[in-house]
């Protein structure tokens, strides 16, 4: 008999979301990550759980329509991560008319069965503070709402309840070698020591890595018709001081997105472009950062040159090719491809999928693999009901949360303990266990990073890394200096074994 039932390679969104879909069924399950958790694409994201209001003109309309749906499940189910914001589109940007603006937007706001975020409305620049930032001859545009989301902590949080219904989540794990018989038997490495295990179905969710995993790992004799499009971002001061976000046409087609990120920055994002490299390095070149500015500059007042980036990251999306000539056009919906021979264990290939609809793409990938697994309550679907963790509390009481926070460790500041629960949610409480005043917290690491959390999070979320922690868990990287993630680094160090 097989170790596991189910076996997932690759610890982003995708696989995340898949194991605890197949745990919570009853299914025994094995995750690896060759690194940490949401270490590629997935934490690479413009942070946004959306339908793709650019998607209507490529007539997208089922994807649209299925992403539209399910941000209202993610903000049901994780409000601690996924808040809404309104996004402000200029009307004048001369490569839409305004009328097909209104149109568009129109049935943006009707396609999803938009129930609990406010529609369309129109914004008169000249009395909205939207329009301080933008250039004069920019007069009026249009407001509807989507949301945001902390991307790489919506992976881990799908990790925690995964493991928490009984998945193994095996991080900085390697599968080197898959052996297929009547059954999966997979060589793993886990920084230098070889273990074995089988699984009676694998599931290759590897992203940028699908290609390299399914000719060097599974030996496949075809190659996988994947097509690599890389999509990058600069952070730079914040340009506004409003709490929306902006989108704006650009000459090709396009849209870049400028939106708050954390209290001082502002995140601009994204571009198109087809990638061919090490998916682990993906570097940001200096047109794409070119692309961003000029982007920003045709419609903000503030100039913004790649001198004023504080910080540049991009993110490797595998999308199935479908043959379109441009990057830009290549669908974004998520295909999945079961192989099985006779006698020959089902291998399941996930291509491209949106954070949007990471949880719809498990249960399509449950769907097609129910047949190998006739438990019924394997059948189920059971993740849009059930919260996240750190998720158990009405979308929009964020506010209570922090108060109650604030009432049991008054020593905290407003805007730690507002951080902390926009991070942790509920499970604040299991982070500040045990802590009873101001000194329990242990060291100050820079910003408001104390001991603490730092603990918290390598004995509950992998953390091993001061990448794990800043740029991944805690969004805290561009706040601190190189000694203080020094210091965190010996720290870390320090906990290890304790």
């Amino acid at each position: 008999m097989a170790d596991f039932d189910l076996a997932i390679i690759g610890g982003g969104i995708n696989g995340a979301g898949i194991a605890r879909d197949a745990a919570g069924r009853g299914l025994k399950v094995l995750l690896v990550e060759q690194n940490d958790l949401a270490s590629g694409t997935s934490s690479a994201s413009t942070k946004l759980v959306h339908g793709g209001l650019r998607y209507l003109a490529l007539g997208a309309f089922h994807l649209v329509r299925e992403a539209l749906t399910e941000r209202e499940v993610l903000m049901r189910i994780a409000p601690h991560l996924v808040h809404p914001m309104r996004f402000v589109l200029p009307a004048e940007s001369g490569y839409r008319p305004a009328w097909m603006l209104q149109l568009g937007l129109m049935l943006y706001d009707w396609i999803g069965g938009r129930r609990t975020l406010p529609g369309r409305s129109t914004v008169d620049f000249h009395s909205d503070p939207a329009g301080l930032p933008l250039k004069r001859h920019f007069t009026y545009g249009f407001e509807y709402s989507d949301c945001t989301v902390d991307d790489a902590r919506l992976v881990v949080v799908n990790a925690i309840d995964a493991a928490e219904h009984g998945a193994s989540i095996r991080t900085r794990t390697r599968c080197v070698r898959a052996e297929r018989a009547a059954e999966w038997t997979l060589v793993l490495n886990a920084r230098g020591r070889r273990d074995l295990a089988t699984a009676r179905v694998l599931v290759n969710a590897t992203g940028p890595w699908l290609a390299s995993v399914a000719e060097t790992v599974l030996r496949l004799e075809r190659p996988l018709p994947v097509r690599l499009v890389k999509g990058s971002h600069i952070v730079v001061r914040r340009l506004f001081d409003h709490g929306r976000a902006y989108i704006l046409p650009t000459p090709d087609g396009r849209v870049v997105f400028a939106r708050p990120f954390g209290p001082d920055f502002t995140l601009i994002g994204t571009t198109d472009e087809d990638f061919v490299g090490d998916p682990a390095v993906p570097t940001v070149t200096a047109s794409e950062i070119s692309y961003l500015c000029d982007a920003i500059n045709g419609y903000f007042r503030q100039a913004v040159t790649a001198a004023d980036a504080v910080s540049v990251f991009a993110g490797i999306r595998a999308l199935y090719d479908d043959g379109k000539r441009s990057a830009k056009d290549t669908t974004r919906e998520y295909v999945l491809t079961l192989d099985r021979g006779a006698d020959r264990a089902p291998l399941l290939t996930v291509y491209g999928g949106k954070i949007t609809t990471y949880r719809n793409l498990a249960e399509a990938v449950l769907a097609k693999l129910g047949r190998f697994f006739p438990d019924a309550k394997a059948r189920t679907p059971w993740t849009g009901e059930w919260t996240l963790p750190g998720g158990d509390f009405a979308p929009g009481g964020d506010g209570a949360v922090v108060t109650a926070t604030r009432a049991k460790w008054p020593f905290l500041g407003e805007a730690h303990a507002r951080r902390l629960v926009a991070a942790y949610g509920t499970r604040v409480t299991l982070l500040l266990d045990g802590v009873t005043r101001e000194e329990d917290l242990g060291p100050r690491l820079g910003a408001d990073l104390t001991g603490a959390e730092v603990r918290y999070l390598m004995r509950h979320e992998w953390a091993e890394t001061a990448d794990d922690v800043l740029w991944r868990r805690s969004k805290l990287g561009l706040h601190l200096s190189k000694p203080e993630v020094a210091a965190l680094e010996r720290y870390m160090t320090s906990v290890v074994g304790t």
